[in-house]
């Protein structure tokens, strides 16, 4: 069954990349003047590579094209989901065949995720930059937040199960459709899907496959609608993209574990400064347009 289900995965991803080679392609003579190769594909790297060991992608990749001012806010999302969508079905190719899972509640959450992803999409890709920019702020604090839990021991601990039945998998199946829906958001969700599996007393091992495969599935059919909508940043896009690729690759096989403690505080520190920028443009985006309208 899992051949299966990576069997559609890679279907899905063929699918996305077509759509967004073609996309690149077709405008590779208009690409946004605004960052460098360079930049994004370092960050696509660094962000990768330390998803791969369970750090998450979605803040800190947020929290650099920010700082570095390589992408305007209004495309974050968009340009979050296209950019580490192939780095992160990558990771669920490692990860769900070397961890056991029960089948039901692997599809059942990774098609929810889905189906969440693709209803959400079709929302924020049309959304105006202050209302994105006050998700976003709103969303980095809440990451920050359940990334700080973790580190404090606020959240449970999780049991052994590799599976779920009844109330639980209904309870499981409709948080990770939230959870998907709010993925293209910005909101990331590692932290979130950890805590849920942890709650309903799901072995911590198992976050990895099903919180890496449920973004895998989610990302390329939300990935699309951005795409399809002009929602995003080409060259970041494609930029993280390939350093992604490569940063999975080496903490995937090469280097595998490191030491992170020090780490995760500095990335909950960094989130909610860029929680608090993303705010404050916020307020600054929406004075600006009452003045215009005042006028």
């Amino acid at each position: 069954m899992i051949k299966i289900v990576l069997g559609v995965l890679g279907l899905l991803t063929i699918w996305f990349a077509a759509v967004f080679i073609k996309d690149f392609m077709n405008n590779k003579n208009n690409l946004e003047k605004d960052n460098t190769w360079g930049k994004v594909t370092s960050i696509g790297f660094v962000t990768n590579f330390f998803d791969t060991l369970g750090i998450g992608s979605f803040a800190p990749t947020t929290a650099l094209l920010k700082g570095f001012k390589q992408t305007h806010d209004r495309v974050i999302p968009g340009t979050l989901n296209v950019s580490c969508t192939i780095p992160v079905v990558l990771e669920a190719f490692i990860f769900m065949t070397v961890i056991e899972v029960e089948t039901v509640t692997l599809i059942s959450m990774l098609a929810a995720a889905t189906i969440g992803a693709y209803v959400g999409a079709g929302i924020v890709s049309r959304l105006p930059e202050k209302v994105v920019q006050l998700t976003m702020g709103v969303a980095l604090f809440v990451t920050a937040f359940l990334m700080l839990s973790g580190q404090m021991g606020w959240m449970p601990g999780g049991g052994e199960a590799i599976g779920l039945s009844g109330a639980k998998l209904i309870f499981a199946v409709a948080g990770n459709f939230i959870l998907g829906a709010l993925m293209t958001a910005g909101i990331g969700l590692y932290a979130p899907c950890m805590a849920l599996i942890y709650f309903l007393g799901m072995s911590p091992k198992v976050a990895f496959p099903i919180m890496m495969g449920s973004c895998a599935f989610l990302m390329p059919v939300a990935s699309i609608k951005f795409v399809k909508e002009e929602a995003y940043d080409r060259r970041a896009s494609m930029g993280i993209t390939i350093g992604g690729v490569i940063g999975v690759l080496i903490a995937a096989y090469i280097v595998k574990t490191l030491p992170l403690e020090i780490l995760r505080w500095l990335v909950i520190g960094v989130i909610l400064y860029t929680s608090v920028t993303m705010l404050k443009a916020a307020k600054k985006t929406a004075a600006l347009a009452q003045k215009i309208a005042e006028q």
